[in-house]
């Protein structure tokens, strides 16, 4: 593999205080979204929060730009809007409070024929979810996360040591809740795109840290004599060019997709962005230090 960085030496392990420090901040930020959308006070997607959507076949190809403007210009606020170019057809979706639910898809239909009624078009399909839909999404959600890290902690305890399990775990937990809190911070909409870059970012996070524990556990079982911090931070310097490498690849096709992907898939590349870039941090500064303070500064790895 391309080699970038030869040579290093950092301290990465000594560095482990402060980087201790703005994890806890960012944990804290994601503690505190994870409350605001338990308690529906975030700023919720329609899948969360309820709303309305309606599906639309249109006679001509139709602009997705130009349904954007008409439902702005009319009014309508907090949409998303999805096309099916081959099919002539477009997907729009509101987040409406409840008792406004059954008016909405009025509101699209009457916006749409008044500014584009050059071409016209047919109502495929309206489907309303209530609340208490959206709340069920949330707890299936928050169920889907929570079992993705048990089910880190049991394959990494199985693969490697249940310390190394632990250091994975929180480091994975960690970069979850680093870009939940993020995204809160930022105001932008938590809906499903968003949990399932979490999942994405989650599995990235993971396989990084897999390959920095793998060259962690190999100079531990050669390097018997040398203090853990030592072979450590000698075993993220030996890897560090592949993180830089791995990193740059999923940051250039994240970039990728957050510019000319769309307005749709827009908010998944943002939080691939960030997620790349907390995952990379996490891998060296979260999992290694946090297995070295649960294993202690004795080697643990036998002959």
């Amino acid at each position: 593999m391309l080699e970038i960085i030869r040579g290093t030496n950092i301290d990465f392990m000594g560095k482990r205080r402060y980087a201790f420090i703005l994890s806890g901040i960012l944990s804290i930020l994601g503690i505190i979204a994870v409350v605001q959308v338990a308690t529906g006070r975030a700023n919720l997607g329609i899948d969360f929060a309820g709303g309305t959507a309606i599906q639309m076949k249109f006679e001509k190809p139709v602009d997705l730009h130009a349904v954007r403007r008409a439902l702005e210009e009319s009014g309508i606020k907090d949409f998303d809007l999805q096309d099916f170019p081959a099919l002539n057809k477009i997907l729009v979706r509101v987040k409406t409070p409840e008792q406004q639910l059954g008016q909405v898809s009025d509101s699209i239909t009457a916006a749409i024929s008044q500014k584009m009624p050059e071409n016209k078009y047919v109502v495929d399909s309206t489907m309303v979810i209530g609340p208490k839909v959206g709340g069920r999404l949330r707890t299936d959600a928050a169920k889907a996360v929570g079992m993705m890290t048990l089910g880190i902690l049991i394959y990494i305890a199985i693969r490697f040591k249940f310390n190394f399990a632990v250091g994975a775990t929180i480091a994975t937990f960690h970069d979850v809740l680093a870009v939940l809190g993020i995204f809160y911070l930022m105001g932008r909409e938590i809906n499903l795109i968003l949990v399932t870059a979490l999942m994405t970012i989650a599995g990235y996070s993971l396989t990084d840290t897999v390959v920095v524990f793998d060259r962690i556990r190999e100079n531990l079982k050669t390097r018997l004599k040398d203090p853990v911090d030592v072979v450590m931070n000698l075993s993220i310097n030996e890897v560090l060019s592949r993180t830089i490498v791995t990193s740059m690849t999923v940051l250039l096709s994240s970039l990728a997709l957050f510019f000319f992907g769309g307005e749709v898939i827009h908010d998944f590349a943002l939080a691939m962005l960030i997620g790349v870039a907390v995952g990379t941090y996490s891998s060296i500064f979260v999992a290694s230090p946090v297995v070295l303070l649960w294993g202690g500064k004795k080697p643990f790895a036998k002959k």
